[in-house]
């Protein structure tokens, strides 16, 4: 167990180093904001840029991966859901960003440099094919729901959802972590290989995608905080933290996925809350309370949460 927290806890402390960049002074919050714009658009597109144009992949279907990971997301967004409408009282829409908080794991920020440190490059590979159907499908099953429970509770005039499904589609197309995979798997297909200066470069950026993820993300965690309603907030964390992985690893052993797999979806799927569900409570004007107290609680005692499953995996 001592091993094991040993491999996790610098995922935690670079958060924390980033915190307290922005939290003493040292730096504007402005530079974490710069900072995660550099993550999201050039090192973490690279990084699975890279993974993907070597990975070995022949013969292994991405289909056993997406349905292990979303079955766990469909059970615990839907434990959320009800949890908070039926035992809070909370209207629909809160719902809906209940089962967001306690189902969107933050899989790029903090899953992604976990199972590169814990399960290895077969892992990473695991983790870019879900990384491939995850935004995609969080994203509009986020937004079609929400959609709806604002017809429900008559607030603003709900969209079309083939207009939602356009928007959306539209920004995945932009999206540079699509850009990433999607290059990745045109290299790989070519047989060229991943040597010289296009190799060395991909390396160098791709070697520091991990660290500067996290950073950053540590420097964004001024914005949220614990806000109103912690009790809603407490049970999507627990959720999140216990109930998906949980529910991930279930699903991982019926339908027969090896260990290596395994370990890299259920590890992933008990990372704290992703900073999603703040963007969709952001877009409907809903939830902003709820939103950050997950993400705040998720990812302080996240380091213990996921000790635990890297030591029961293992």
């Amino acid at each position: 167990m001592i091993a094991i927290a040993l491999d996790v806890l610098p995922i935690f402390l670079l958060i924390l180093i980033g915190y307290l960049l922005v939290r003493c002074g040292v730096m504007k919050a402005e530079v974490g904001d710069g900072l995660s714009d550099f993550v999201f658009t050039i090192a973490m597109p690279t990084l699975l840029f890279k993974t993907v144009a070597v990975a070995h992949v022949e013969g292994s279907s991405p289909w056993t991966i997406w349905v292990a990971y979303f079955a766990g997301v469909a059970v615990t967004w839907t434990a959320g859901h009800l949890a908070v409408t039926r035992l809070f009282g909370r209207d629909a829409r809160i719902g809906v960003l209940a089962g967001v908080s306690s189902a969107f794991a933050n899989n790029l920020f903090i899953g992604l440099p976990l199972v590169q440190r814990i399960v290895g490059d077969d892992g990473v590979v695991a983790l870019s094919i879900l990384l491939c159907a995850h935004l995609p499908v969080m994203m509009i099953a986020g937004t079609v729901l929400m959609e709806q429970a604002e017809r429900q509770t008559g607030g603003r005039p709900a969209q079309p959802v083939g207009a939602i499904l356009k928007q959306v589609g539209r920004n995945l197309v932009r999206n540079p972590l699509v850009v990433g995979l999607v290059l990745g798997s045109l290299w790989r297909m070519s047989n060229l290989p991943l040597t010289g200066v296009v190799g060395t470069v991909v390396d160098d950026i791709g070697d520091i995608a991990s660290s500067a993820a996290l950073i950053s993300l540590g420097m964004a965690l001024m914005k949220y905080g614990v806000a109103d309603g912690v009790r809603p907030a407490l049970v999507t964390s627990a959720f999140k933290l216990f109930l998906l992985p949980a529910s991930v690893y279930a699903a991982s052993r019926l339908l027969g996925l090896d260990d290596t797999w395994t370990a890299a979806l259920v590890l992933t799927s008990s990372v704290p809350t992703g900073i999603n569900a703040w963007l969709i409570a952001n877009r409907f004007g809903v939830g902003h309370g709820l939103a950050s107290s997950s993400i705040t609680i998720t990812t302080a005692v996240g380091v213990l949460t996921t000790t635990f499953w890297a030591w029961l995996l293992g």
